[in-house]
């Protein structure tokens, strides 16, 4: 069985606690300021990178991130601690942002936009590193019914920070190559800081029957037996309405308003803000019953893209709808994130823990790429109809969610 954390004692729990919230905080800054759908996206733009290029951001972190899981999890499963395991990919990801740092103040046109794509690509394996041992780590030092706050403070604070980037942004117009270095740079210092915060975390070591994971067969082997943890995968799919909307909404907001690149500030305003306000409330709700804050983070999300898609039809000539548009499914993603994130921890609880998240993550890396190939041919068509397909896939993630078992404390 895995290592738990309900036999810690309160001084331990609240140590781990304080460690894994300052760490995640951290992380999440880095992520929020090495953002391809934001920062990214905005130095190739003002660097002179094809658009072509620009495209590839999103897939290339998010795929690059989730696809290798599985394949490394049985290498993760032989660590005795999975903060080292974590420790590797922070570092990672610290040096591959100090390298976008450096192509930002040294490069432009094509040879900036693959630079960046090439240490994307790097930041993101790294990445995964960290998404497949953290929730591990959690498990052993935090027990059942306050692992969604931590996640939850963790959000908050981040997007506390976000806001004062995203206010920073709106200020700059025109920035030059030197204000892009100086960000990214930035974002490299957190990961760092973040080392130094989490690694020192007191996590039990894993029991022989917990590393007993000996081939990716094995760990894959778990969609065909574990029907919880499937039904899981499918609810978990779902709920990609709140994922893939938000830069059509960026999308439709440019062309509406003939906004320069510099109005994405007022969206990474809104994003931090959405964090800031949403990470402690749907903590909370999640530790309660994560299944049911999946499946309202699926509904809503469902709700709010149609609502998107109206005021497409109708026509909005100002920015403020789409950024108040932006920000409440910023405010929805945040509880789909803390939902599944806590839900896997839960479901981990029987053992397994590090596979369900490699297994889950890596088929979500796989349908992330589906789901986001069939709607770019829908939008090719017509944005409003790929629009209504993701608010179809919302809909159907609320029964699929509130069939999943009840887990951790609801489970009691």
């Amino acid at each position: 069985m895995s290592v738990d954390a309900s036999t810690r004692d309160d001084g331990q729990v609240s140590a781990a606690s304080r460690r894994l919230v300052g760490g995640l905080t951290l992380t999440k800054v880095g992520d929020r300021i090495v953002d391809p759908k934001t920062v990214l996206a905005w130095f190739l733009e003002t660097a002179g990178a094809p658009v072509a290029l620009t495209g590839l951001l999103v897939p290339i972190r998010e795929s690059g991130a989730l696809l290798p899981q599985a394949a490394i999890s049985p290498w993760v499963a032989r660590h005795v601690r999975r903060t080292n395991v974590w420790v590797i990919g922070a570092v990672g990801q610290s040096l591959a942002a100090s390298g976008m740092a450096a192509v930002a103040a040294t490069m432009s046109g094509v040879v900036a936009g693959v630079a960046i794509l090439i240490l994307l690509t790097i930041f993101a394996l790294a990445r995964s590193l960290c998404s497949l041992s953290i929730k591990d780590v959690m498990g052993r030092t935090i027990p059942a019914g306050r692992r969604g706050r931590v996640t939850g403070w963790s959000d908050s604070a981040s997007g506390l920070v976000a806001l004062t980037v995203g206010l920073g942004l709106q200020q700059v117009d025109g920035a030059p190559a030197t204000t892009f270095a100086w960000l990214l740079a930035g974002g490299a210092v957190m990961w760092v800081l973040a080392v130094s915060v989490l690694g020192g975390i007191d996590e039990p070591a894993a029991t022989e029957l917990d590393r007993n994971i000996e081939s990716m067969r094995d760990a894959v082997g778990l969609l065909r037996h574990d029907d919880d943890f499937r039904h899981f995968v499918i609810a978990r799919t779902l709920l990609l309405a709140s994922a893939l909307t938000p830069p059509f909404v960026v999308s439709l907001a440019a062309q509406a308003t003939g906004s320069e690149i510099a109005g994405l500030g007022p969206f990474v305003v809104a994003a931090g803000l959405a964090a800031l306000l949403g990470g402690r409330t749907w903590g909370r709700f999640a530790d309660r019953s994560s299944r049911r804050v999946m499946a309202a983070a699926a509904g809503t999300a469902s709700a709010v893209v149609l609502v998107v898609v109206a005021v497409a039809v109708v026509g909005a000539d100002t920015l403020w709808p789409w950024v108040v548009l932006y920000f409440v499914l910023s405010l929805i993603h945040t509880g789909a994130r803390v939902g599944r994130s806590t839900y896997v921890v839960e479901l981990g609880d029987r053992g397994a823990r590090t596979s369900y998240v490699a297994v889950s993550n890596t088929v979500m890396g796989l349908l992330l790429l589906a789901v986001g190939a069939i709607t770019s041919v829908l939008a090719l068509l017509s944005t409003e109809l790929a629009l209504v397909a993701l608010a179809l896939l919302g809909a159907a993630g609320v029964p699929v969610s509130l069939r999943l078992p009840e887990t951790g404390v609801g489970a009691r």
